[in-house]
């Protein structure tokens, strides 16, 4: 006697995981002559609130590696003595400022040593990057949390974070070595602004320098290109470039935020001078673009 063909039915429901409320799961069911239930396929997804939550993590990460590069701890190193040198070296040799005709004071120097640590803040942005690219673990992190704007925000945050934490040891450093080598504390009431703007420079500085890593990903290339761009390419086009052109430059507006004046500055350019605040935003600005520029060559280099 022949037995007639089993019937099939195909039910596709959508479920929601209790286990993980943010992932959506969809089940296909296949029902066999009514026999019991069986998972055919199982698809997986993320949600936007799912990524927004790994944020906390992948900043976490970020701050073990940051912890664990040795090169950061002797950045931080000469920071501090950065700022204790250039306050030994006013105080002792120069003790005049060449430019205002002035005694150095503790009030009026403490900053001096702010300038480098911002060009080290951005050393140290681009090594957050390189050296993962360097040592290949980016691919191992960039699966671990497929969501590449997630990777960049943790490590745009610790960089934020780092960048300031060099700037205030470089005020301190600076500051107590001013007292130390004998020199007058002086006025004192613009010091919390002009440390404040100081700061600023170099936590966006630290951001900078995450953007510059990603787009030249080579940890010497990116670092020589960092620095020849700042001692030498810059005071080039600002010694030729019209005074409304030089002062849109990105280590023209580092100057402005702190107060100095560089070497090829003439009358010209100190009366096209930007105000603090639209140095800030300037700065602020060509970190902007390169984080994105960055972010999307990440996305591009990945998919390749």
């Amino acid at each position: 006697m022949l037995r007639p063909f089993p019937t099939f039915t195909t039910d596709f429901t959508a479920h929601t995981d209790l286990k993980g409320p943010t992932m959506n799961t969809l089940f296909a069911t296949t029902i066999l002559d009514n026999s019991t239930v069986q998972p055919a396929a199982r698809i997986v997804t993320r949600t936007r609130q799912h990524d927004v939550g790994a944020v906390t993590a992948s900043i976490r990460s970020e701050w073990i590696k940051v912890r664990s590069l040795r090169s950061n701890r002797a950045i931080f190193g000469l920071t501090v003595v950065a700022g204790v040198v250039m306050s030994w070296v006013l105080a002792t040799f120069v003790k005049t400022d060449p430019y205002e005709h002035k005694a150095f004071t503790v009030a009026n120097s403490f900053m001096a040593a702010t300038w480098l640590t911002t060009v080290l803040a951005v050393i140290v942005g681009i090594l957050m990057y390189t050296s993962e690219v360097q040592h290949g673990t980016i691919s191992h992190a960039l699966a671990a949390q497929p969501a590449r704007w997630v990777n960049v925000a943790g490590k745009a945050t610790v960089a934020a974070g780092v960048g300031l934490a060099m700037g205030v040891i470089g005020i301190v450093a600076t500051f107590l070595s001013g007292l130390a080598s004998g020199m007058p504390l002086g006025e004192t009431s613009t010091m919390p602004a002009v440390a404040g703007w100081g700061l600023a420079l170099t936590t966006m500085a630290a951001v900078l320098g995450v953007g510059v890593g990603m787009i030249v990903r080579h940890s010497s290339a990116a670092v020589s290109t960092a620095l020849v761009w700042t001692f030498v390419l810059e005071n080039l086009i600002r010694n030729m470039a019209p005074a409304n052109v030089s002062r849109l430059l990105p280590f023209s507006a580092a100057n402005g935020m702190l107060g100095i004046r560089s070497a090829g500055d003439t009358t010209k350019t100190l009366a096209a001078a930007l105000s603090s605040t639209q140095d800030a935003l300037l700065f602020g600005g060509y970190t902007v673009i390169a984080v994105l520029v960055g972010t999307a060559l990440l996305y591009r280099r990945d998919a390749e």
